[in-house]
């Protein structure tokens, strides 16, 4: 038994319950039993309690796609890991739990140079932003990225690991709290889509080219703002829709204007390119521990106040990651 926070039912987070009877899987040859120290919240972990993600765990289940901790038991097969490795897991669900049994496969060794808190985080949002940028949108050094929801979890990493790429930097976002995060992180210019309209802004910073790729988590009203301002043979990467509604694009843009709307799917990406994600993987744990990009922590909550932490994340209030303690 274990300190879990359970799924029950369908619905927002007040439907789910934080118990201490979660009863763990046995644990398999291949598995490993880790102790988890702490767990990053995604957008992902907002849809999959309502049913509206693509993959559905049976009732009950626990959520959390991420997490960090320490191997505490591994089973007879295992051989990448022992007692005492720290790691950090991605999944589905599962991640939301004192104690987690997972296949030793779903485990990557923690970068030495990050905490646990900010090794919690970092899997979804940094492996997304990199895959987006690097394998579907070819980005190259000099070209311009606009970034919307530039202050989110994946937004921020998309700008820290645009401007390591030698890209130069729009961050877009909702408020200048937001975007001074966004300086931090090295933006060359911002964007206030509340205070200022996007598209002309986009065509002010460009002097009129527009920009060479899109990195749009957000969706709704600001993404065919967005693809208007794209330049000649521009990349418009779909990475999520945080803003709720799915926007419906008039595709004579794409026609008028050279581009390509390119889907984002890191989750598949890994299964069906598994070679390329290991790429992936050395690249970005060499740069964490070179300290050529770090995670921003900004919202961390005990797992006891999980409805404030997802509301951090649903009224998109979090700036960087939104990490669970346990």
């Amino acid at each position: 038994m274990t300190r879990a926070l359970v799924c029950k039912e369908l619905g927002l987070p007040d439907k789910l319950e934080l118990t201490n009877d979660w009863q763990l899987p046995e644990l398999g040859p291949n598995d490993v039993r880790i102790k988890v120290a702490a767990a990053g919240l995604n957008f992902p972990d907002v849809l999959i309690i309502q049913g509206k993600y693509q993959f559905q765990p049976d009732l009950p289940f626990v959520p959390g796609g991420e997490c960090a901790g320490v191997v505490e038991a591994v089973g007879s097969a295992v051989t990448r890991w022992s007692v005492g490795d720290e790691v950090i897991q991605m999944g589905i669900a599962s991640g939301f739990c004192e104690s987690s049994v997972v296949n030793e496969q779903a485990l990557l060794p923690k970068p030495k140079a990050l905490s646990m808190v900010e090794a919690a985080g970092i899997g979804v949002t940094y492996f997304t932003s990199y895959h987006a940028l690097v394998q579907r949108a070819n980005i190259q050094p000099g070209e311009t990225l606009l970034v919307l929801g530039a202050a989110g979890g994946v937004g921020s990493t998309a700008v820290e690991l645009g401007k390591a790429l030698g890209a130069r930097v729009i961050a877009a976002a909702s408020s200048d709290e937001k975007l001074e995060l966004c300086k931090q992180l090295g933006a060359d210019e911002v964007i206030n889509y509340n205070t200022e309209s996007l598209k002309d802004r986009i065509k002010a910073i460009t002097d009129g080219r527009g920009v060479d790729v899109v990195y749009d988590p957000v969706g709704g009203d600001f993404s065919e703002q967005a693809l208007r301002g794209m330049a000649w043979n521009g990349r418009f990467l779909v990475v999520g829709f945080a803003n709720g509604p799915i926007p419906k694009i008039p595709l004579n843009l794409t026609l008028l204007k050279g581009c390509s709307i390119v889907g984002v799917f890191w989750g598949r990406f890994m299964t069906e390119e598994p070679e390329a994600h290991k790429q992936n993987t050395q690249t970005l744990w060499q740069w964490f521990e070179e300290g050529k990009i770090k995670p921003v922590v900004t919202d961390v909550f005990p797992i006891e106040q999980y409805e404030e932490g997802y509301a951090a994340m649903m009224e998109r209030r979090a700036r960087g990651k939104v990490i669970f303690t346990f």
